[in-house]
Order: C-alpha cells, then structure tokens, then sequence
C-alpha cells in the first residue's frame, strides 16, 4: 500500500522494526497467532524472558563471543573524533528471566490492575532437516514455530491505611472464583504470586512505605512489580524455546493517579541552571522506571485543571520504548512586517519603526500576560520567574533602543545596505541547484522575528563601542535548524557596512568580524553561506565605492592545512601542501582535491573547474591564488548568471599568506589556528597593527621594507562571534581561554578615555552555565541569553514549542537486547531499517515518483563515539549487512505473501570523520544531499557513517534516519548528534538508539527512556574551562607571554625581533598585567585569598618569562628569532616534543608553544597481547 507522506513513512518503519526485533503487540490482531520459521529466540532480538533455572549455556546468544569488539579497526588516526570507545562492565551478559516497574502509589489506593501479556512458541513438527540435524543449532534455525497468545488479568487489592505492624492483604481474582486466594504481606516485604494458567510464570511484589521526603505526600507506597520466569526448562534438544516466554508485558492500571517520582535536582537551589530548570520544567514528570525493560507512562489530563502536576493512571513496560521530541520553532510576530527587501528600501528609520515597532509591542504585551499567570509559590519559582522576565524586559528595550539608533544616518544607511545585501545573497543561493531559476523569481526573503530582534538589539553596541551594551556577551540560544546563522551573519553585515561609512577610505580596511568554529565541518559549512554574503557587500561596495571604500569587501578562511594550504610555495621548494602544489596537481589530474574547501561557486552554484583557479603573478613563484567561476551561461534577459568570472574573481581567500596580507573583513577561523600567534609576526595585521600597504595588501611590522606607509594602524576587529559555544570546553577550551587572553588584549583600543573591547556574540543549541563558561573564555562578566527563557520552556515569545499533532517532532526509539553482543544488534537494526526503507519506496512508487515520502528514510546515518567503533561497524556493513539485505525481503513468516522487507543492494558505505580530507568532505555532503530519484542517483548514499564530526555543521534538510551505537558521553552531544535527521517537519526525523545495558548510564536511559528524553535539554552538562589551572599554565603560558609581547610591541614583531628583547624588556609591563588581571577575574566562585594568590603566582610566573627571555637574548647577543625562519639565528620557540628542547639551557627550556591548540597531550594507541596472540582485557 502506498504511503503518501514521510511521516507515514517513519510509522512504518517503526511499525516494522518493532515487528521485526519484538514480535506482535497484545493488540496485533494480524499476527497474534504467527508461525514463523525458526526458533524464536532466533527470530527475535529481545523481548523475551528464559527460566530463571536455566544453564548458562541455555541463556547465552551462539553468537554472543563473536563480539563487536573484536571486530574494532585498530590504529586509527587520532582525530576529533578519536577516543576510547567506553568500557561496559561486563563483557558478556545472559538473557534476562525477569522484567518489571516501579511506582509510587498514593494512600488512597485500593486496588491495582494488573494485566500480564506474553506469546507462548511451540515447534509445528519434525521435518527432514530436524531429523538430519547434527547439532541443536541447526534444529533451531530448521523448524517452523507457532505462537499462541497469552494474557492474564489480575486485581490486587491494597490495604495501605493498616498500621506498620499489620499486614498489607493482595485479594487476587483469578478466572475461577473458587481458587480466590488472600495473600498478605507486610510492608517491607516481597511475595511471589503464580500467574494464573501461565504454567510457572510468577509475580513478584514488593510494597514499601517511603519516610518523609521534599516533593511527595505524606504516606507514599513505593511498589516494585517484577514478572519471573520460573518455568522449569526444557532439557530437549532444540526445543529449548517451549520455556521462555516472548512479547512479555506488563500493564498496571490504577483508578486513582499515580504519584509522580521526585527529581532529586530540584533540591539543588543554590545552582542558578537548577532553580530555572525547577521552573521550566515543572509541568515535567516521571511517573515509572523499569527493570531490565523501559516502561512507559500513558499521560493524561488533569480533571482539575492544574496544569503543575499531570496525571497518569496507566503504565507498562516496553522492549522498544518510544520518545517523541517536539519541535521548537520561532514563532510568528503579526503586524510586523519582515520582508528584508523592504527593510533594505524603507525610506527613513520612521518607516522601518512602523514596519517593525510592533515586535516591541507585542513583545512587551506578552511580558505582562507571562508575569500574571507565572507560578506564585514556592517563593522560589516565582523569585526565578520575575527575574526572567526582568530579563525579557532588558531585551526589549534594547531592541528599542536598537529601532531609535536607526536615526543616525550612518547606523540607518548601514542597516539598509547590510539588509539589502542579505537579502540579495538569499535570492541567489536560493537559485543553487534550479537550472533556470532567477533571483528576482525567488519568494521575497523575510526574517524570521528572532534574528532581526538579534540584530536590533545589538546595533547600540555596535554604534556606540563605549556603551555598556558592547561588553554584553550575547548568547544566541535556539534549537539547532531554528536560523542561528542568518541572525548572526545579519549583525556582520551590519557591521561590516558601518565600519566602512564611518571610517572612509583606507582606513576603514582590516579584519572587522571573526568568526570562530572548532570542527572543520562547521567551518566550511558557514564558508560557503557567509561567502555568498560577502560578495553581495562586494557588488554593493563596487555600486557605491564612495560610500564603502576601495578596499573590497573579502572572506578569509583561516584553518589548519588538511583543509586548506598555509602557504602558497614556489616552484623551487617540495611542500605538496602549498597552494601551488595543490593547484596544479587539480589542474592537471593528477589530483581530484578542489584547493579550496569550496567545489562550488557560492554566488551561482555552478561547479569550479581546473580553470577556475589561477596563480599570481606567475605558477612558479605565486602571491596569490585568484578564484574565478566558469559558468558562461546566460540569463533569460541576456545577462551572464555569475557576476564573478574573467576579471571579477571571488573575494575569498583560502591561503594563509595571502590573508595576513589581505586582511580580509571577514574571517572564519578554528578556534585551534591561534596557535599561530606567537610563531607568527604576520598575524599581527589581524588586530589592525600594521604600518604599510600597497595594492596587494597591507604589511605589519614583521615585513618591515613593503609597500608605503600607513598614517595610522588600521582598526582591530569590531565583531567575534562564536558558533557552538558548548563545544568550547575541556582540555581544548581550556587552552583556548588562556590565548583568549592575548586576543582580547591585542583587540583592545583607547576611545575618549575608555576600553573598548570588541563585541562577542555566540551560539549554540545546548549550554550550561554558560556565564562561567564565558567568563573563564573571554573575561567577560555579564552575559545575556537570547531569546531570553520564559517561566514556560515551551514559549519564550520569539519562539515556541509545537505538539506533534501540529508539527511532526523527532521520534527515538531505544533498543536493548541483555545477552546479544552489540554486533548483533546493530546488524539486525540495520537490516530492517534498510530492507523496510526500501521497501516503503518501491510501494511509493520508487523513482518514478520525483517527491517520493520514503526518500528521507533511504538513507540511514550511523553514529559512533570513536573511530575505533566505526571501523568495526563498517566491517559489518560492508560484509554481512550487504550481503544479507540483497536476500532480507525473503524474511517472512510461513504463508506470509509479503513481508516487511524488500531486497536492496546497497553501495559501498561513505564516511564522515576526521580522517576524511576535505575535499572527501565536500563531496560527501553533496552525496547526501542527492535523492534516489535523482538523475544521478547513482551518487546516492545507502549508508553513512560518521563520528562526532556531524554533531555540527551538517545541515541537510532529507536525511531522516540515525542510528546510534551507544549513548554519547554527554548529553550535549547526544541532542546535537541527533538533531541532523528530521530538521524539515515535513520529512520528520527517526533516532534510533542502540544501548548496551552493561553500561550503567546506557541502562538508566534505557530503563527511564521516556522521562529522559522529554528532558533531556535539562540533563545537558556544565562544561569545564580552566585556562589558569598549573597544567593550562605549564603548556600554554609561555606561548601566549610571546605572543602578547611579539604582536603588542612593534619593534618584536619581525622574525629577529626576538633578539631585540634585551632593548625592550622594561616596556612589556602590558603583558604581565594583562594575564594577571585575566587570572584575578576569569573565576568568581574563588575566594579572595585564592585569587590574590592566583594572581601573584601568574604574575611571577610571567615577569619569569620575560626575564629568561631577555637572558636567552643576552647570552646569543641578540641573535634570536622565534622560529627558524630567516638566517641563522636559533630559534626562540620548540613545540613540546621537540627533541631539542632539552638540549636547551634552563632559561630556554621554559619556551615551549604548540602549533595547535589540539596538542594538548600526546595520545598512544595500546594493546596488550598474552604470549598465545590473545589480546589481553584491560582497564587502563
């Protein structure tokens, strides 16, 4: 039957893949009494309980020891993404023989009921294969089995207003009312009660009475309901399967609710992120946790309108439990007018105030109805909730203030053209893949209410550097596919434009917004959407270049060399790296890596080819690398579709020489390039100190004798935004606070006799206590989230949480299978997937059908924790997964005509970690991007698989299936991972989770599967940044003194400038303040004791550095530079593990400075073997 939309689509599936692993619901009608043709236990993956008395060997999967494990590829390359798969701890489980739930119970409870649901299997009869069978496996897979559906009702009668020291009594009406028996027990106590007809199924009960505690009511029960498997096992060769129970459930129903489970975190108050999470999540409830299984809650409404405390009466437990995720949206503003185009052509700032001015209206009505209806006790949740909306208020009025600073003329023509060009930009990468699509036919781009609020809000800052707004860090807080990026690339813009109307000229040229990521995805993921701006304001700049300047408006990519070359080379060095070598290895085929991390023109999308790139001024000895488009077609009307060909090359700028001359306004950097600073002079000119330039660039002092000079410095940077701010943490964010520090002092300028500091926005869809995080990084001390949060988590004004009635959300399934190893259930979740994705698309019309809904789900995107897991995994994937799936649509039952499969044949599978190169990268997304319906279908993926290099930066609307091997160590990671399926409502998103059990934390997921998941923002943790820690200091100290000291003093910047340090030691006293002041504020929780000792320790430990430099200096008479780079003089830095470190004395040994901010420790790879070859287990 054809389905006719995605969401159908994804409830096949998982229709399928419950069928496929599980076996038939309590209410499957159409297979209840099914007859498969194999054992059961073969059948199915989980879901079922063998007897409790069974032999080791009888509760062991044939195929347990072939573990994943084993299959792990060993010596992977130390990537990102490179860590130690988690240790489970145990190595091999056993099928479970009992499963239950816990509750709690109210007082007034009378009775429970109990329903118990479970298939009974029995072999149909011998055949010829069972009777020549040698072993009892090949019985087991030789047999057909039919099952006979099982259920029993039981009512257990509760007695909780007896004394302590009276007996608890359980009345169990059976079928027959004769054989009514009365149990008691006591509280504290458990009994075991035999399943009525169920020939040794037991229940095992166990009620309590809970002491007195915060959040529950007074005389709580706390119930333990197990079912046991006591049936005694059947010794029979092959017929083992007749003793286990399959399908097993457990439903309790309850005339009066069940009371909610406490969460402990509301006890921790004195956290500011606990008190607000108290708040917003307190319509958020648990009411069942299970054991061995998950259990699920059926929620219902509360009859008596209080929204604070839902109800629920119904609970059961569920192999493959279900967690839909509903969709966060920004929501929509009437009466205000969006349209940027008419923002861009608004006359006057009177005109853009009546078109927008509503938003603060509106936005101001809502504050009023959020603080009558907020939560009026505890004392507490409504402290929280007025200083919430107190900060709602802040930000309305800065988005006021924002609308009136639109009467200066420079700020209202800057918001115009910056409006224009965004708009402009939009229109063209709209056309990106449409053959003849024009521009002007595109739908008119809006804004959606958040981003422009976020740009209104910050044009004072912006406007005024000496206004407090400018050291506001503001957080650009929003769920991952919401538009983050356009808001921030909105503020560029604005940025960008402003500088240059208020500093005409040359002087308006330099680095002004920098943009800072940590994975090479996400940077060349923003490059190509920022890149497309930039050439919006270039066109722009190029029609009024008395408004904007000579100085073309450029983008910079900034990063190390696996994605784009650090230097240009010539024809008489060997570097195979260098933009030249790169260069002409594409050109002439000997190489398919496009240099540049771009394969497509960002303004017309057309391909780049060979021709496309040209070196300057000549092959052999190249300055430049000149990026052009070949796209020589044209428009309807005559015009060419690229602007950007012959003499009008691209602005961007991929190759680190030509940026430190270049200058480019914009810049995208990882975080791990500032690395560079202290090794080299050139990066000076990116704060703005440099002193002259021609028209190939501008010169800092560290290229003394080039071009002319300069009246002034140019300006520092205006802007620094940072994208995913969470994953600015551990020992990478730590080094990177610590070099915040040079950067912020080299970015800091004098202005009428106050500090002006550049303005830092960042962004992520996951933080906690983001305030010390930014704190420790930047030193900055007031932070405001945006949106800012409302008492109700689901609507904060500029965007809403909609149910999946309205909007499809994101659905997880969890999978566990006790006693199969993690091969096997990755294997069989595969198969089905895959063999029930195709199948729905042949039946919805395959590729004749070009809107196909089973599209999404045809391909499926494996996650893993480290590259040693996913080698394993792709193993699996190319041997056993594709040899199975071309013969998996056979999978049916005896005298099924069609099963839940197709057959596929599926291609090789493509992979996204850190061990890919870039242009593997780029091509990897344009593969993903293709459907299989496509005219080049053949570049199609079946499979991916990928590390945590996807968890940001992958943004491709049609994917819609991940499966994940084992619960991320962080929640951050699990919600950022799975956020890359099902980002269009329309094609929603299926996360299926495969849990090890063995893993405590993998358990209590699974076991609490629904409660976790519809909370799970909450359980994102704290991250930790600890740039002046002793071990943050021994590494990264010494780096980041030179680097202060070369780039802040002129005349230490060139190469030998590290010999000039004995002339100039007394004017470095900058530098030594500079990190002591750091070290004083980056922590508020330190008492005054420990900051003051904190700061003498940094400041002796820098006046040390620079006093060992200077005797360094002296004892080569000056004879020094900081890197071999120019003569002979020896160098002043060694990486860590440079051997001649230590031939060093003992003022030298203390400079040692890494080339990444990645290099935090060395990592080594062991494995340890017995003298037989066998690897050896090991926790170390």
């Amino acid at each position: 039957m054809a389905l006719e939309t995605s969401a159908a689509v994804r409830t096949s599936l998982i229709e399928a893949l419950r069928l496929d692993l599980i076996g038939p619901s309590p209410d499957d009608a159409i297979h209840a009494s099914e007859i498969i043709p194999q054992a059961p236990s073969r059948w199915y993956l989980s879901g079922f309980l063998v007897p409790y008395e069974a032999k080791l060997s009888d509760r062991t999967d044939p195929d347990s020891n072939d573990s994943f494990e084993s299959e792990i590829t060993k010596g992977a390359s130390n990537g990102d993404d490179e860590k130690p798969p988690e240790t489970a701890s145990a190595r091999k489980g056993h099928f479970p023989s009992s499963m239950g739930l816990s509750f709690l119970f109210a007082p007034e409870t009378k009775e429970i009921d109990v329903t118990v649901s479970w298939g009974d299997y029995e072999p149909t009869g011998a055949d010829e294969a069972e009777i020549e069978a040698e072993t009892g496996l090949q019985v087991t897979t030789s047999r057909s089995w039919k099952r006979q559906p099982r259920q029993a009702n039981l009512v257990i009668s509760l007695d909780p207003a007896a004394k302590p020291t009276e007996q608890i009594s359980l009345l169990l009406h059976e079928p027959d009312p004769i054989t009514q028996k009365r149990i008691p027990i006591s509280p504290g106590f458990r009994k075991a009660v035999p399943v009525p007809g169920s020939k040794g199924l037991e229940l095992v009960l166990s009620v309590r009475p809970i002491a007195q505690q915060r959040g529950l009511p007074d005389s709580t029960y706390s119930a333990s309901l197990f079912l046991v498997n006591k049936r005694a096992p059947v010794k029979e060769t092959g017929k083992r399967d007749c003793a286990y129970i399959f399908q097993s459930q457990l439903t309790v129903k309850t005339a009066i609710p069940f009371i909610p489970r406490p969460d402990l975190r509301n006890q921790a108050l004195d956290d500011k992120d606990e008190r607000l999470a108290d708040l917003q999540y307190r319509h958020d409830v648990e009411f069942v946790v299970g054991h061995n299984v998950s259990a699920t809650a059926t929620l219902c409404g509360n009859p008596n309108g209080d929204l604070d405390r839902p109800q629920c009466s119904e609970i059961y437990t569920n192999w493959m439990p279900q967690a839909d995720v509903e969709k966060v949206i920004p929501s929509v503003v009437e009466g205000v007018n969006l349209e940027i185009e008419a923002l861009g052509n608004a006359s006057d700032a009177q005109t853009i105030r009546g078109m927008v001015g509503g938003m603060v209206t509106a936005y101001t009505s809502w504050i009023a109805q959020q603080r009558a209806a907020a939560p009026t006790s505890p004392e507490q949740r409504k402290q929280v909730a007025s200083e919430l909306l107190d900060g709602a208020e802040r930000v309305n009025r800065r988005i006021e203030a924002g609308l009136n600073a639109l009467d200066n003329p420079d700020v209202l023509e800057a918001f115009k053209i910056a409006n224009r060009a965004i708009a402009r930009a939009i229109r063209q990468r709209s056309t990106h893949g449409k053959e003849n699509a024009l521009p002007e036919d595109m739908s008119p781009p809006q804004w959606r209410p958040f981003q422009l609020a976020f740009l209104l809000m910050n044009i004072v800052g912006m406007d005024s550097p000496e206004d407090p707004d400018r050291e506001i860090v503001d957080l650009l807080f929003f769920p991952t596919g919401g538009g983050k990026t356009e808001a921030y690339l909105g503020l560029a813009a604005f940025t960008l434009v402003l500088r240059r109307l208020r500093n005409p000229g040359i002087e308006s040229a330099g680095l002004s917004v920098l943009m800072r990521y940590t994975l090479r995805l996400l940077t060349l993921d923003q490059l190509g959407r920022a890149s497309t701006l930039i050439c919006a304001l270039e066109l722009e700049r190029q029609q009024s270049v008395e408004k904007l300047g000579p100085w073309p408006f450029e983008i910079g990519l900034w990063v190390g060399q696996a994605a784009t070359a650090n230097r240009m080379g010539s024809s008489k060095d060997k570097d195979r790296n260098s933009a030249r070598a790169r260069t002409l290895a594409y050109q002439n085929g000997s190489s398919s890596e496009v240099p540049i991390p771009l394969d497509n023109c960002p303004w017309c999308g057309d391909r780049f080819s060979a021709k496309s790139f040209q070196l300057l001024p000549t092959p052999d000895r190249p300055t430049d690398l000149r990026i052009t488009c070949v796209n020589r077609k044209k428009r309807p009307d005559g015009k060419p579709k690229c602007v950007f060909r012959r003499d009008q090359s691209l602005p961007i700028v991929t190759v680190d020489e030509p940026i430190y001359r270049r200058l480019p306004c914009f810049l995208i950097a990882t975080v791990d390039k500032f690395a560079n600073l202290p090794w080299v002079g050139e990066t000076a000119g990116l704060f703005g100190k440099v002193e002259r330039y021609d028209k190939q660039g501008f010169y800092s002092p560290a290229q003394p004798k080039m071009g002319a000079s300069l009246d002034k410095p140019l300006l520092p940077p205006d802007l620094i935004i940072q994208d995913e701010l969470h994953l600015i943490s551990g020992p990478l964010g730590t080094m990177v606070g610590l070099y915040e520090t040079a950067i912020d002092a080299l970015s800091t300028t004098k202005r009428n006799g106050k500090t002006v500091r550049p303005k830092i926005v960042a962004s992520t869809a996951t933080v906690r206590r983001a305030n010390s995080q930014i704190l420790a990084l930047f030193g900055r001390n007031t932070v405001e989230v945006f949106p800012s949060p409302g008492p109700d988590r689901r609507d904060s004004f500029f965007a809403i949480t909609v149910p999946v009635e309205e909007k499809n959300g994101r659905t997880y399934l969890g999978v566990a299978a006790q006693g199969r190893s993690l091969k096997v259930v990755l294997l069989r979740t595969y198969l089905a997937l895959l063999g029930a994705g195709r199948k729905a698309w042949e039946e919805s019309g395959g590729a004749r059908n070009k809107n196909n809904p089973a599209d999404p789900y045809m391909t499926l995107m494996g996650y893993f924790n480290s590259l040693r897991e996913l080698g394993g995994s792709r193993r699996i994937v190319e041997d056993e997964v594709r040899s199975r799936l071309e013969v998996y649509g056979d999978r049916t039952r005896v005298d099924e005509a069609t099963g839940l499969f197709a057959n596929r044949k599926i291609k090789e599978p493509l992979e996204l970690t850190s061990r890919v190169n870039t242009s593997q990268v780029a091509e990897a997304k344009s593969r993903l991007e293709t459907t299989f319906h496509h005219e080049d279908a053949k570049k199609a993926v079946d499979v991916a698989l990928a590390t945590n290099m996807i968890s940001v930066g992958l943004d491709i609307s049609r994917l819609g299936t991940m499966v994940v091997l084992g619960q991320p160590k962080t929640a951050s990671e699990y919600i950022q991972t799975t956020s890359r399926v099902g980002r269009d409502d329309k094609r929603p998103g299926l996360v299926v989770t495969l849990l090890n059990l063995h893993r405590p934390r993998d358990r209590s997921h699974y076991e609490r599967f629904q409660a976790w998941h519809n909370t799970f923002y909450r359980a994102v943790e704290a991250t930790s940044v600890t740039p002046f820690s002793p071990r943050a200091l021994d590494r990264g100290l010494p780096g980041v003194t030179v680097a202060l000291a070369r780039l802040g003093h002129s005349e230490l910047t060139h190469p030998e400038g590290a010999g000039q340090m004995t002339q100039h030691r007394k004017e470095l006293d900058f530098v030594v303040e500079a990190l002591s002041k750091r070290a004083e504020e980056h922590n508020v929780n330190m008492g005054n004791q420990q900051t003051e000792a904190l700061r003498l320790k940094v400041r002796g430990y820098v006046k040390d550095l620079l006093d060992s430099w200077s005797n360094v200096a002296t004892d080569l008479s000056e004879n020094l530079q900081y890197q071999k780079e120019v003569g002979k003089a020896p160098p002043l830095l060694f990486t860590p593990l440079d051997p001649n470190l230590k031939k060093q004395n003992k003022d030298a040994r203390k400079f040692k400075a890494q080339r990444s901010l990645r290099d935090v420790e060395p990592t080594v790879n062991l494995w340890l073997h017995d003298p037989n070859g066998e690897e050896i287990e090991s926790d170390l």
